[in-house]
């Protein structure tokens, strides 16, 4: 079955704590972050804002995206998110508008 799947980054701040995460309805996952409703590190130290992330669609090649990323070094992942979003941008409020800026991958 496909569906739209996500991978994403969520930081506390430019250069701030990283939590790498998966899910199916980004808006929705976003929004429960910043409201502290997922309790663990992203609560404990703030981080809520969505600085990346990238488009699948199915599950398994979110998945691997995912651990892909978790796994990678911490200058890498900030290397990442600044190709795309060097100003380190809210993209919570492009979602609304549905302008995602950053790359689409396919699965």
């Amino acid at each position: 079955m496909n569906t739209t799947h996500y991978t994403y980054i969520l930081a506390s701040k430019r250069r701030g704590a990283l939590f790498v995460g998966t899910t199916q309805d980004l808006g929705d996952c976003v929004q429960e972050h910043k409201a502290n409703l997922v309790k663990g590190i992203t609560s404990l130290y703030a981080i809520h804002l969505l600085v990346y992330y990238e488009v699948f669609r199915a599950a398994g090649p979110a998945l691997l995206r995912q651990t892909e990323l978790r796994r990678l070094h911490r200058r890498l992942k900030l290397h990442l998110i600044e190709q795309l979003n060097p100003d380190w941008h809210d993209l919570y409020d492009h979602l609304a508008h549905k302008t995602p800026i950053t790359r689409q991958a396919s699965g």
